[in-house]
């Protein structure tokens, strides 16, 4: 007997749609309400390290998510340039374990898709144009959701996976919000020179970060990470011609990565942001996770991973005990927030050091410590 029945879902991104597998497997009822018209995913392409793909691999997708993505083994930093000389070759934590590779870029959408397919055969029901607009405890045990302003029933669970702007999070009363950090990030999907087989980061110029990770045998997605600035309202055309002109600095692969930006190229522009809901994520019978729960700058390629371990731990929570209790939330929350709150720290204080200019941090020390405390499962 599994602690619930019936779950409500919002939002569709890799902690919605992992959390739907894992409880639909069950034979638990899953109803998944998105806002969005249809399967989107923001950004190019993400970086997914061993502990994402281990997950991947309990939710029974590692098979499809590896066809799609490409894998890879190190991390290369370089200093800014006409010739982009090499300072470091750095090995990487296997996080998953040593069943998996240390690391994996795929295109975003292509994981979107993968994760909504299988929580669909698994047996999920997948609403769009379903926004969660409210929800009233009916008992203890019960609680009915809104969608669209009307009754789409009651659950035994809403789980609010519905992103950095969470509603769920607002009507759930938690005032704490996301921050930004003040960094803002340019993206764009190139082609992959032969040259690159796997991540590297240059730090100094006139960006903090420039960098790329390989998603395919020929495709990558580049990066420029760059002080906040209100970059919202550039065309497609001024966006490509900005992420040009801030790359100028960057020799090497940049140089074929410059020669491919073009009107055609997916080009997209964030903030890095940074929050974590203190305390407990839950109340009563709702309970958020991902991003709505908690949000890092990409700069130690967490975030994926983290929504996708919330997913896990709930899931595997409410499959194996019998009644949503205490005791349940306390595990949840033990298992998790101590977690995050390391990713969130050192996430933050990596991109801190570059806005502050410190030659003599020790970023690769940063990065290698919290990789070994990713390598123990949540």
């Amino acid at each position: 007997m599994t602690a619930v029945q019936k779950v409500a879902i919002a939002g569709s991104g890799v902690a919605a749609m992992a959390t739907a597998i894992q409880l639909a497997k069950a034979g638990i009822a899953v109803e998944v309400f998105e806002a969005k018209p249809e399967l989107s995913a923001l950004g190019s392409g993400i970086t997914l390290q061993g502990n994402a793909l281990r997950v991947f691999d309990a939710l029974g997708v590692w098979e499809d998510v590896r066809d799609k993505g490409l894998a890879f083994e190190g991390l290369t930093l370089r200093a800014p340039g006409p010739d982009a000389p090499v300072i470091a070759q750095l090995p990487e934590v296997k996080t998953g374990g040593p069943d998996y590779p240390a690391c994996m870029g795929m295109y975003r959408p292509d994981l979107a898709k993968i994760l909504m397919q299988h929580a669909e055969k698994a047996g999920a029901t997948v609403n769009f144009r379903a926004k969660v607009t409210g929800f009233r405890e009916v008992d203890p045990a019960r609680v009915e959701v809104f969608v669209n302003d009307e009754s789409a029933g009651t659950f035994d669970l809403l789980i609010g996976a519905d992103g950095v702007n969470s509603t769920v999070r607002s009507l759930m009363g938690i005032e704490t919000a996301p921050e930004t950090t003040g960094m803002g990030i340019w993206r764009a999907f190139v082609s992959r020179p032969k040259d690159v087989e796997h991540s590297e980061l240059y730090y100094g110029g006139p960006a903090y970060i420039a960098g790329y990770t390989p998603t395919g045998e020929d495709t990558m997605y580049a990066f420029l990470v760059e002080k906040a600035q209100d970059r919202f309202g550039v065309s497609d055309e001024q966006a490509v011609e900005i992420m040009r002109g801030e790359s100028m600095a960057y020799g090497g692969p940049w140089n074929s990565i410059r020669e491919d930006l073009n009107q055609a190229a997916k080009v997209n522009y964030t903030w890095f942001t940074k929050h974590l809901v203190p305390g407990r994520w839950n109340r009563g019978r709702v309970v958020i996770i991902g991003d709505a729960a908690h949000s890092c700058p990409p700069t130690i390629a967490q975030g994926a991973a983290q929504a996708l371990e919330d997913a896990l731990v709930l899931a595997e929570l409410l499959t194996g005990s019998d009644e949503v209790n205490d005791k349940l939330w306390d595990a949840f929350h033990e298992r998790r927030i101590p977690r995050v709150q390391a990713v969130v720290d050192a996430s933050v204080q990596l991109g801190q050091w570059q806005i502050e200019g410190k030659k003599d941090a020790d970023a690769p020390g940063l990065l290698f410590g919290i990789a070994q405390k990713m390598a123990v499962p949540a």
